[in-house]
């Protein structure tokens, strides 16, 4: 039996953040209930990874994901600009505030 040759980095981790990995999961969840198309998913995306602001490494890649799901959700009456941004800010608090090597959980934010 011939085995081919895997690519460089197979062996590497696909998200580099366990965050990037719910950011994936729950873009797929609302696809598969019905939210938007893959169509619009794509256009949504496309248009954040094209911005002037992003880096040529692609080593911002998820929080282009994560601005594309935030507008999708708004543009799709889901949630409120104000309800996104309060909880993204929300998050952003918590994880400066959680210890180094501790699960950022949002009871972290010390405005909550």
């Amino acid at each position: 039996m011939n085995q081919r040759e895997l690519p460089p980095g197979i062996d590497e981790p696909v998200f580099a953040e366990p965050w990037q990995a719910e950011a994936f999961a729950l873009t797929v969840a609302l696809h598969e209930k019905g939210l938007f198309s893959w169509g619009e998913w794509a256009e949504a995306l496309s248009a954040e990874v094209k911005r002037q602001d992003a880096s040529d490494d692609g080593h911002d890649y998820y929080e282009h994901w994560l601005a594309a799901l935030e507008k999708l959700l708004v543009s799709k009456g889901v949630a409120p600009t104000a309800e996104v941004d309060a909880l993204a800010a929300a998050w952003e608090r918590a994880a400066h505030a959680t210890p180094h090597g501790k699960p950022i959980l949002l009871e972290n934010d010390p405005q909550r």
